[in-house]
């Protein structure tokens, strides 16, 4: 680990997942599932503790498939199946990195997914570009393709700050936009979607209106791209909070960083109004932020509550009222 002080989740059950919840979107009821595995072999990220929730070692995939039968066979799945329009895949790194995540259990899990979810639309898998392979994802697609309901793929990439110094520099993503754009031409060659996973002020050092600028930026770019490729593009777009154990951490405790306001997080989302980029915005900090870390203040529940029905319905006049103060 670079600069990080936390330590693996070496007590967990290996036989049930490390998270599952629900999320309302414009897609309709999403199932949103973090596997438990080895941890992202990557874990460079300077704001992330997410790898402090899987294990350091390998797990192997007779405990990835029997979290998928834990996942289909809890009550609140059971009863939620006939509505799920969506299920997002994670490990909180990289699903189609093989070393840490089976592909015999990815398999099973669409399989299962196939018997279960009979209105199942979208299967999104969170990944780095580098683990793309574009015959394993047609062996999925053609395999989601069996189910009740004809379930698109969709790819999840980590982006998070379109500014290149920000996001490798000082964010140390190690993401270039070569290797994106030829990521996303392989996607809208084979007709999958693309989602990119962005962050609102995600290192120290940045202004409020300077994270608000990269997030338009990105909107800009992002448009450009699904525009000139016949790319659906979908931004999931975070509001940094202060993740124990990280030197974002050891920021805050200098009072170098404060985390973003919500009312920003609006002022960004705003810009995709018309730009051809769909909008998801996350609203939780997982447990995961220190004392005092979160994005979310004191007296902003009714705020978040707004949000939250900008996600279910996508209307911008939400966002619109929060910027003005309604």
């Amino acid at each position: 680990m670079d600069d990080k002080n936390y330590s693996f989740d070496e007590g967990h059950d290996h036989n049930k997942p490390a998270d599952v919840w629900f999320q309302d979107t414009q897609e309709g009821k999403a199932l949103f599932i973090v596997f438990y595995s080895q941890a992202c072999r990557w874990s460079r990220c300077i704001g992330c503790n997410l790898p402090s929730l899987m294990s350091e070692r390998h797990v192997d995939f007779e405990s990835l498939m029997a979290q998928v039968d834990h996942i289909i066979s809890m009550p609140e799945v059971a009863a939620s199946r006939a509505e799920l329009r969506k299920v997002i895949v994670s490990n909180n790194g990289s699903v189609l990195d093989e070393a840490t995540f089976s592909s015999t259990a990815l398999m099973y899990l669409v399989a299962r997914l196939n018997q279960s979810l009979p209105n199942l639309s979208v299967l999104s898998l969170e990944t780095r570009p580098e683990y793309v392979d574009i015959p394993e994802l047609e062996f999925l697609a053609r395999a989601l393709k069996e189910g009740a309901c004809h379930t698109n793929l969709e790819i999840a990439i980590g982006f998070e700050a379109f500014d290149e110094r920000i996001r490798n520099d000082m964010f140390k993503k190690g993401l270039s936009l070569k290797v994106f754009e030829k990521t996303a031409a392989l996607l809208a060659e084979h007709r999958f979607a693309l989602k990119c996973y962005f962050m609102l002020k995600p290192t120290p050092g940045l202004t409020d209106e300077e994270a608000v600028g990269d997030i338009h930026a990105a909107i800009d770019y992002l448009g450009v791209v699904g525009a000139s490729m016949g790319l659906p593009i979908n931004m999931h777009l975070n509001p940094t909070y202060v993740a124990r154990g990280t030197a974002l951490e050891r920021s805050f405790d200098k009072g170098e960083f404060s985390p973003p306001r919500l009312r920003d997080l609006a002022r960004a989302a705003f810009h995709a109004k018309g730009k051809g980029v769909s909008i998801y915005l996350g609203l939780s900090d997982e447990g995961l932020a220190c004392e005092g870390g979160s994005f979310v203040r004191k007296g902003e529940e009714a705020m978040t509550r707004e949000l939250e029905r900008f996600n279910r319905t996508g209307d911008f006049a939400v966002l619109e009222n929060i910027i003005n103060g309604a």
